[in-house]
């Protein structure tokens, strides 16, 4: 699988790593800045760059395209890239609005072609373990998530800057960024809620700069707080009629392991051993490409149109608004 990758920041370096683990090649670096892209694939070892958005995409030699542009820009990429016949792995949040995705599952359909989410919470092995020993805690109840990580563009933002993660025209705020990951979360564990909402801390632009989500099932209503102003303590607890389940990490990794605390005493459990949870991913995306497993796609696509759904129900009910939004 030879992958030419779109962007240059230290999310792009990690994907670089996780993907030549799990088999595949970066055999190009896309900016639009030529020496930014030069400096990025030196330091990377990647050996070509471009600076043409058009013969990139055309570059036969291509089999994907990596999406690491500011959110806002995701959906003309990867819809280009698919155009062009070739497969897409774009970062998260997807897409800004479900009619983005909607149209981006029709184009990859049409065209036989892989279309993923790099989302890491669906193909985390501590995820599937969480699943298989959830209702040793009985019937869950609470769940308490929160995801708090103080911006390295907050203090920008505060002098007046505007850096796109806190830009409504980029898609950007906490919710976008870190807040994905725990819905993602809830999905994978409970499937989509009957209710959801979103109760953020609004700049002066409109942008959620943090919040909590509040998604309510039958017999179990669940928190999760995704945080770009401040930091806390990283924590998911999940409490049932018989015990609780305790995870020190965030959502998008689960790199600790868990707890799961019963009468009968505890037991921990961990099922990850890369330091890179992006490795997981990639894994999985190698092997569909080997495979040309389009049921894997479509099984993963169905979670994303969810989770993208839901996103944007949430915030435009908290009156949080995109340009991609067109409002």
């Amino acid at each position: 699988m030879r992958i030419g990758t779109v962007g240059t920041n230290f999310v792009v370096r990690s994907f670089l790593d996780a993907a030549r683990k799990a088999g595949a090649e970066i055999a190009a670096v896309y900016s639009r800045r030529e020496e930014t892209a030069r400096a990025f694939a030196e330091a990377n070892g990647v050996t070509r760059t471009c600076c043409d958005r058009e013969a990139f995409l055309s570059d036969g030699a291509l089999d994907a395209i990596y999406v690491a542009s500011p959110n806002s820009e995701h959906f003309a990429w990867a819809y280009e890239a698919l155009k062009h016949g070739r497969h897409v792995i774009c970062e998260k949040p997807f897409v800004s609005t479900a009619r983005e995705l909607d149209e981006l599952c029709a184009l990859a359909k049409q065209k036989g072609l892989l279309l993923f989410e790099a989302i890491t919470v669906p193909h985390l092995p501590n995820l599937k373990l969480i699943k298989e020993h959830l209702f040793e805690i009985g019937a869950p109840r609470l769940a308490q998530l929160n995801f708090s990580q103080y911006s390295s563009r907050y203090d920008a933002f505060l002098r007046g800057e505007v850096p796109n993660a806190f830009s409504p025209a980029f898609s950007g705020g906490a919710l976008m960024d870190l807040g994905c990951y725990n819905l993602r979360f809830l999905l994978e564990l409970f499937g989509e809620p009957e209710e959801l909402r979103y109760f953020p801390n609004r700049a002066i632009n409109g942008i959620d700069t943090s919040g909590v989500m509040v998604a309510r099932y039958p017999g179990l209503v669940c928190t999760a707080a995704s945080c770009k102003d401040s930091k806390s303590r990283n924590l998911i607890q999940i409490q049932g009629e018989k015990g609780y389940i305790v995870i020190p990490s965030v959502s998008s990794t689960l790199s600790e392991g868990f707890t799961v605390v019963t009468k009968e005493g505890e037991r921990e459990y961990q099922a990850q051993s890369e330091e890179n949870v992006l490795y997981y991913e990639m894994k999985a995306f190698v092997r569909a490409f080997e495979e040309n497993d389009l049921a894997f796609r479509d099984a993963l696509l169905e979670k994303s149109r969810a989770e993208t759904r839901l996103i944007e129900a949430a915030r435009l009910s908290a009156g949080i608004v995109f340009k991609a939004d067109g409002v």
